[in-house]
């Protein structure tokens, strides 16, 4: 069973050669990483023009930081971790737009996250899943692809997006309402 130090060398040669300015490291990091980076993008940003910009700015950023990079974790969550930054970067600059909520009336309700209305699954591919995503609202659309795809928790998310806990639970339990609402129109 592999182990948490199995993890964290992955790609362990690639990174230090890209350490070294070695461009043949460099290409095979980028070709390992990009494609899902990518889709990290798209989910967050919505428009493939912009997910194709923000991952080359994010790639200058790793290459130009991969001498930081010190194995305490795994070279794939530090290079998703700046990807992400990049994405909120590019958001902010675009001025994102989220509600703030009075937390003392809505966190309780929210905390429970009840569940977005059902829908069927079993006709529910993944490119309708996408494609519904895609219609969210950049704010329904952000904490969405933070929380269920890329795993933050709602205190990391009200911190990267400057936002309080109370609205990034809202924000979630509503985008999940709103997705859930989306894929029955569609089916």
């Amino acid at each position: 069973m592999p182990t948490a130090a199995d993890y964290r060398d992955t790609h362990r040669e690639l990174v230090l050669g890209c350490q070294r300015k070695d461009r043949t490291s460099q290409r095979k990091l980028y070709g390992h990483y990009a494609k899902p980076m990518y889709n990290v993008c798209l989910r967050m940003l919505r428009h493939a023009h912009d997910a194709e910009d923000v991952l080359q700015v994010a790639f200058v950023d790793i290459f130009g930081k991969i001498d930081t990079f010190n194995f305490d974790a795994s070279i794939s969550a530090w290079i998703k971790r700046i990807v992400i930054n990049r994405c909120i970067d590019h958001l902010k600059k675009r001025r994102l737009l989220t509600t703030d909520l009075d937390t003392n009336r809505h966190d309780s309700a929210v905390e429970e996250c009840d569940p977005a209305p059902a829908f069927s699954a079993q006709k529910t591919s993944v490119e309708q899943i996408k494609k519904a995503t895609r219609q969210l609202s950049e704010g329904y659309r952000v904490v969405l692809s933070l929380y269920l795809f890329e795993g933050y928790d709602h205190e990391e998310i009200s911190q990267i997006l400057g936002i309080s806990v109370g609205t990034s639970k809202s924000q979630y339990s509503r985008a999940r309402k709103r997705l859930a609402a989306l894929l029955n129109d569609q089916n």
